[in-house]
């Protein structure tokens, strides 16, 4: 009596090729939620460099009407309507709200965004925008 001859795939192999099949595809899935993250950041990146630019125009502003640069108070009021104006509940970055312009020096000024980026194990994110105005007062 011949006996038949297997042709084909044993069950073995099935499963040998079905577990680097699934290998492959959870380091894929990796790779798809860790470019997901580098675009977030990179999103909260630019609405930062935005929000800092937005600082730097209403300094300007701020100049042109009083004709100098400004400081204490000025600023004071200039960046607690910046932070109200980009940051906290139901605005672009609400995470953001301990944000500030400071004055560094004599029409020197710095805008500062801190957010707290939970998404990235890097932690919490933080962009200074330093800038200088001319001194135009006399």
């Amino acid at each position: 009596m011949k006996t038949k001859q297997q042709s084909g795939f044993t069950l073995i192999e099935a499963l040998v090729a079905l577990v680097v099949l699934s290998i492959g595809l959870l380091g894929v899935a990796a790779m798809q939620i860790k470019s997901l993250q580098s675009a977030h950041a990179g999103y909260q990146r630019s609405v930062a460099t935005l929000a800092a630019i937005d600082a730097q125009e209403r300094t300007w502003a701020k100049l042109a009407e009083l004709n100098g640069c400004p400081s204490g108070s000025d600023i004071s009021a200039l960046s607690s309507d910046w932070v109200e104006q980009w940051f906290g509940d139901g605005k672009i970055m609400s995470d953001a709200g301990n944000s500030q312009v400071s004055e560094e020096k004599d029409c020197e000024y710095k805008a500062t965004v801190n957010w707290e980026e939970n998404r990235l194990e890097a932690g919490d994110g933080r962009f200074e925008y330093l800038y200088r105005l001319p001194d135009i007062s006399g």
